[in-house]
C-alpha cells in the first residue's frame, strides 16, 4: 500500500494550486483524475474557456455576416482552434503537477475504503493508497432530465456539443439558464434558427426583473424564440433531425432541429466515490456537506468546487482552494464567510452581469430601496465606441446610501462587475461611485452617471 501525506481526488480549478502549495510545504501528494482529457478541470476542457472562444467567434461572425455556408465554415474553424487551445492548456496543467517530484498524477477512479484509505482503479489494476488528508475536487456533470430520448444521438449536453464541428441550421435548446442562454446567443450570432424551451414561467428568476425583461426583449428581437412554461415530453430521432415534443399551454408542439441541446443544470460528481464508507455526508441535492473551512463531516477530508458549492463557478472553486490552503497550511482566517459578494455573468451578446442584491431581494430584506437606471438612450458615447449598451441598474439603501447591488446588461459587463464587487465588499455608497475617477471614453465611467441619480 502506498502512503501519501495528501490525496486530491479530481484535477479541477482548486486542485492544481493546492497540490503545488502542499508540495511546497514538503508534503507528498497524489492527484487522482479519472480522465486524461480533464487535466485542469472543466473550465479548461469543457466549460468556460472553450465556450467563451465560441462566444467571441460568434460575435465576430455576426459582424462579418455572409451566407450560412460561410458561417458554418467559420464555426468549424473555431472548433478546431478550440481543440488546439484546450489540448495546450491541458498539457500545461498536467506538466505543472507531474514534473514536481513530490506530486504524482494518477490516472484512475478513486473509491473510499474508509476515511484514510482509497482504492484507485487504473488501467494497470487496483492501487491502494493511505492518505493522512484527502481533498475532493471532482466537480459536476450535466444533469440530464428524466425525459425519453434525452440521451439520443442528436441530443447533446453543453460538454458533448463542444466536439461537434457541424453548425446546425436549426436547434432546440431545453433549458433557459446561464448555459442554455449563452449557447442560444452564440448560435443566433452564427445565423442558426434557435428555439429555447423552459419549464418555468418566469425568465431568469435569479436576475433583477428589469434586467431579465431586457434580456428577453433583446433575444426576441434577434429572432430567438423563447417558449416558457414548456413541459418537454420526449426527444425523438426522426431520420435526419430530432423532434422535441413539448406541452405548451395545454397543446402539444413538435419542434424539429438538426440537434437538441439539453442544458437543464449540473449535479455534483460523486458517483463511485463511496462517500458513506468515509463518513462524508451529502445534502438533498447530492452536494458534499462542508463547514466554513470546507471541512466535510469526516476528519481530515475537505471538499472544494462544484462538488460542494451551490455557486458552480470556476472563480468560486479557486477561492475554495484559498480557504482550504488557509485551513491546512495557514492560520485558518480565510473562510466561506470572508469571500464577500460573488459576481455572476451570462456571456450572451451583449453580456449580462450582476453582483449583490436585486431590487426585489433588497425590498424583501427590509431595505428602503432607491434604484438608479440607465438605458441605451442615456449612453450617447457608447455607439461611438462601437459597442452596445442596453441597461445599467444600481440598487441602493436610501437610509445610508450604501450600494446593495449592481446590474449590467452592456458591453464590458463581465469586466466592470469585478470592480462592482469591490464597491460592495468595501461598503461604498452611491456618492463614492459617483465621484470615482475612471478613464474616458469608457463604459465603466457611466457608473458615475448611474449613481449620480441616487447619490445624496
Amino acid at each position: 500500500m502506498d502512503q501519501v501525506d495528501a490525496a486530491i481526488i479530481g484535477f479541477g480549478a482548486a486542485s492544481k494550486p493546492l497540490a503545488l502549495d502542499l508540495a511546497s510545504a514538503g508534503l507528498t501528494v497524489a492527484v487522482i483524475e479519472r480522465s486524461s482529457r480533464m487535466y485542469g478541470g472543466a473550465c479548461v476542457n469543457t466549460a468556460c474557456l472553450p465556450s467563451k472562444m465560441l462566444v467571441h467567434a460568434a460575435a465576430e461572425s455576426a459582424f462579418e455576416g455572409g451566407e450560412f455556408p460561410a458561417r458554418a465554415e467559420r464555426y468549424e474553424a473555431v472548433i478546431d482552434e478550440k481543440n488546439e487551445a484546450t489540448a495546450r492548456l491541458r498539457e500545461r496543467s498536467y506538466r505543472a503537477l507531474a514534473d514536481n517530484p513530490r506530486i504524482e498524477v494518477i490516472d484512475g477512479e478513486a473509491t473510499f475504503v474508509d476515511a484514510t484509505h482509497l482504492s484507485v482503479r487504473t488501467a494497470n489494476g487496483e492501487r491502494q493508497l493511505e492518505a493522512a488528508r484527502t481533498f475532493i475536487d471532482t466537480g459536476s456533470v450535466p444533469a440530464l432530465p428524466d425525459i425519453p430520448g434525452a440521451n439520443g444521438k442528436r441530443v447533446y449536453t453543453s460538454e458533448s456539443l463542444l466536439d461537434v464541428k457541424i453548425l446546425p441550421e436549426r436547434t432546440v435548446i431545453v433549458g433557459a439558464g446561464y448555459v442554455g442562454l449563452e449557447f442560444a446567443s452564440l448560435f443566433a450570432d452564427f445565423g442558426v434558427d434557435v428555439t429555447v424551451l423552459q419549464g418555468r414561467e418566469d425568465f431568469l428568476p435569479r436576475e433583477d426583473a428589469d434586467m431579465a425583461r431586457a434580456v428577453r426583449e433583446n433575444f426576441e428581437q434577434r429572432g430567438i424564440k423563447l417558449m416558457l412554461g414548456a413541459q418537454v415530453k420526449s426527444l425523438e430521432d426522426d431520420v435526419a433531425q430530432v423532434l422535441v415534443i413539448a406541452d405548451v399551454d395545454g397543446k402539444e408542439v413538435r419542434l424539429p432541429g438538426d440537434f437538441a441541446l439539453v442544458a437543464t443544470g449540473r449535479r455534483p460528481a460523486t458517483d463511485g466515490l463511496n462517500l458513506e464508507a468515509a463518513g462524508v455526508q451529502v445534502d438533498g441535492r447530492g452536494a458534499i456537506v462542508t463547514d466554513e473551512h470546507l471541512r466535510t463531516t469526516a476528519p481530515n477530508i475537505w471538499a472544494m468546487g462544484d462538488v460542494t458549492e451551490p455557486q458552480q463557478f470556476t472563480y468560486v472553486s479557486y477561492d475554495d482552494y484559498r480557504i482550504v490552503a488557509s485551513d491546512v497550511l495557514g492560520d485558518g482566517t480565510k473562510t466561506k464567510g470572508t469571500r464577500g459578494a460573488v459576481p455572476s455573468c451570462i456571456f450572451a451578446d451583449p453580456p449580462l452581469a450582476h453582483v449583490g442584491l436585486t431590487e426585489q431581494e433588497a425590498r424583501d430584506q427590509g431595505f428602503d430601496v432607491a434604484c438608479a437606471v440607465m438605458t441605451a438612450d442615456d449612453l450617447p458615447k457608447v455607439p461611438l465606441l462601437g459597442k452596445e449598451a442596453l441597461l445599467m441598474k444600481g440598487v441602493v439603501d436610501s437610509a445610508t446610501g450604501r450600494v446593495l447591488g449592481i446590474h449590467l446588461y452592456c458591453s464590458g459587463a463581465p469586466e466592470i462587475v469585478n470592480l462592482a464587487k469591490r464597491f460592495l465588499d468595501d461598503g461604498c455608497t452611491a456618492a463614492d461611485i459617483r465621484d470615482a475617477v475612471f478613464t474616458h471614453p469608457t463604459v465603466t465611467e457611466e457608473l458615475n452617471n448611474l449613481f449620480a441619480k441616487v447619490a445624496g
